[in-house]
């Protein structure tokens, strides 16, 4: 059966013009030294469908010199298409979709990827469809379409695990697909099973010697323990991912590491020597052809000068940046681009252009929420392993009928003893699972009762009101001032939860936020502090994500909501007994038996679930640790014997 391409020519794809032109004279030379070459490329091309090798190594000898140059590509991926040889084509449209997709022309990439899959699907080659599948993932995996990024990289590793001797190359596809997942899980936000695929390619790569791959997956463990606040160690990565680069020199791989240590530095405060790594690398940046590359050095550099209080050349940055990732649809730059720039007015105390940033920002944010790619990814990945399982026992299934049909009545006694070895390992696991699954859905509900108590409707309610009197009163600033408040609350709640642990600092940073608005309520008569002592460094220090606000909450509206005079909270960090972290909540309100006493006299009686949930979550949360979590309430007094405040100490458990 003869298969039909339309292979897509690269000036039709361009939307910006000025890159239309450059490209077109690259097409140009390519297709001019195409001509002067043309009879002797000719010749190979016939020589190569005579011969229909099936193997891309075979391919990749003869055509590894040329295969930049998309011309001769087409010509080869038209003549093999015309002959029906299928493996030409699947490999000439694979690397025609790599050119187009590092000139970030996704769309096209796509298209030439998928071309290529179903020529090699139509020969029935597996180590094309490996390789096309491959660069899909690739592909997808950078326009964010995680579903399909992960459904593709998937097949290939079960495609590549299917073969009893996979080739180098299939070893080398196997690799990069056990890296797109990583990337995936990245894009999640679940760094831990990121790093541990980067971590297994780097295993199989160092056993095939891929100093390029190692460099890669070095830079990218960089990049997750950078999104985990551990700066320190990301250093350490992106300067392995560029000692391997030294023995290659990918201009890539240069511009991206040092990307990532010039990152670093902004969060270190060296905006200096980030300034200059970014400078180095912008020039380079343009040679590659990678929109989403200029478009995050244009959005770093912005970042940097923001911080340095630059604010001419940060907005300059900014909007250049913003311009590519419009221009291109990135999707990511362009939130990452609002964003700084509602910070950028924010710091200029220009609020209603700082607001309008950052409803953009939250537009952009709700197109690339993941929430159903989170399903798609659980579905995909419990359907891959129960597919493995039953292929599994299947295999299984036909040994057993094999050993039965051989060894006959002697060895009956065998197989009865295999039989319930496995119907043994069988129970074990059941019951391991259910407990697994017991503990799992426990965890869920805390986390889910957790939210829903930070996330409470008269906390909504209320401080919606409070901020709806301030834009009736037309205290613009101080209601776009809350209205932003509110909105950074809502928005750290909901990241924090979801992930099992933050560090301190951003948890001090969600407390101080939720203070600020309930002090409204106050008429701002609280006075609120958080002492950190010296010797501490809450970026490092991590607590269980959100379990601070409940003891605040309920300080406020059991201890000072019914006290005359000065209100004060002092949240305090401390290091009193190695192996934990103190935290003491300390306010100077009624004292809980008049709190109590209170609370009875009341028609309309606040139930504090929260703190019993974070007690569940922290108990849980300490099962990890040699320690266990321990919490202390103490009753003040003043000198008179009277009732002077409460103390929470919380002492949670770091080794």
């Amino acid at each position: 059966m003869l298969m039909r391409f339309k292979i897509p020519y690269a000036p039709s794809a361009f939307i910006n013009y000025s890159m239309v032109f450059c490209i077109s004279i690259i097409l140009f030379l390519h297709e001019t030294n195409a001509q002067v070459n043309g009879k002797n490329f000719k010749e190979t091309t016939e020589s190569l469908i005579s011969k229909s090798s099936q193997s891309y190594s075979d391919l990749e000898l003869v055509l590894k010199p040329i295969q930049q140059d998309t011309s001769l590509m087409r010509y080869f991926a038209n003549a093999s298409v015309k002959e029906s040889y299928y493996a030409g084509a699947s490999y000439a449209l694979n690397k025609l979709g790599i050119a187009y997709r590092d000139y970030s022309l996704y769309d096209k990439a796509i298209k030439l990827h998928q071309m290529a899959l179903d020529a090699s699907v139509e020969n029935n080659n597996t180590e094309f469809q490996i390789y096309s599948l491959t660069m899909l993932s690739s592909v997808y995996r950078q326009t964010e379409a995680i579903p399909s990024a992960l459904d593709c990289a998937q097949k290939a590793i079960d495609l590549a695990e299917s073969l009893e001797q996979p080739s180098v190359n299939i070893k080398r596809n196997l690799n990069f697909s056990v890296n797109s997942i990583g990337h995936i899980y990245r894009t999640l936000g679940q760094y831990d099973l990121a790093v541990a695929n980067f971590r297994k390619s780097i295993a199989l790569e160092t056993e095939l010697g891929n100093l390029t791959g190692l460099a890669m997956n070095y830079k990218d463990i960089g990049e997750c323990l950078e999104a985990e606040s551990k700066l320190e160690e990301a250093l350490e990565n992106y300067e392995r991912s560029l000692a391997f680069n030294e023995k290659i020199g990918s201009k890539r791989i240069h511009v991206i590491s040092n990307l990532g240590i010039a990152h670093v530095y902004v969060h270190q405060n060296k905006i200096n020597e980030a300034l200059e790594i970014f400078e180095s690398i912008f020039e380079l940046s343009k040679d590659l052809g990678d929109m989403k590359i200029t478009s995050e050095i244009y959005l770093n550099i912005g970042w940097a000068h923001l911080q340095n209080k630059n604010f001419e050349a940060a907005e300059k940055n900014l909007n250049k940046g913003l311009e590519i990732a419009k221009k291109y649809n990135l999707l990511s730059g362009m939130e990452e681009a609002y964003s700084f720039l509602a910070d950028l007015w924010e710091s200029q105390d220009d609020f209603k252009k700082s607001k309008e940033f950052f409803l953009e920002a939250v537009d952009v944010e709700e197109k690339i929420s993941n929430d159903r790619n989170r399903r798609y990814v659980a579905d995909l990945i419990t359907r891959s392993e129960t597919e493995k399982k039953n292929n599994q026992i299947q295999v299984l299934a036909k040994e057993n009928e094999i050993i039965n049909l051989k060894l006959r009545r002697n060895q009956n006694t065998l197989l009865i003893g295999a039989l319930l070895v496995a119907l043994f390992t069988l129970m074990l696991y059941i019951l391991h699972r259910q407990t697994q699954l017991k503990s799992d859905k426990k965890l869920l509900t805390l986390e889910q009762s957790m939210l829903r108590s930070q996330m409470n409707p008269h906390f909504l309610f209320n401080s919606l009101n409070s901020i709806k009197l301030y834009i009736i009163n037309n205290e613009k600033k101080n209601a776009v001032h809350y209205l932003n408040k509110f909105s950074k609350l809502v928005r750290k709640i909901l990241e924090s939860s979801s992930v099992r642990e933050i560090p301190l600092a951003e948890e001090l940073e969600t407390i101080e936020l939720y203070m600020t608005i309930e002090n409204i309520r106050f008429s701002n008569e609280i006075d609120f502090k958080i002492i950190v002592d010296e010797g501490i460094d809450p970026h490092i220090v991590k607590i269980p994500s959100l379990i601070l606000q409940p003891f605040l909450e309920n300080a406020l509206w059991h201890g000072l909501s019914s006290k005359e005079g000065e209100k004060s909270i002092i949240l305090q960090i401390s290091r009193e007994k190695e192996g934990y972290i103190n935290i003491s909540i300390t306010d100077n309100g009624v004292g809980r038996e008049a709190a109590e006493k209170l609370k009875e006299s009341k028609v309309l009686k606040r139930k504090s679930v929260g703190i019993d949930i974070t007690k569940e979550r922290l108990a849980n949360f300490s099962k990890d640790y040699q320690n266990k979590f321990e919490i202390e309430i103490q009753d003040l007094f003043n000198e008179q014997g009277e009732a002077s405040g409460t103390r929470i100490i919380l002492n949670i458990p770091t080794i």
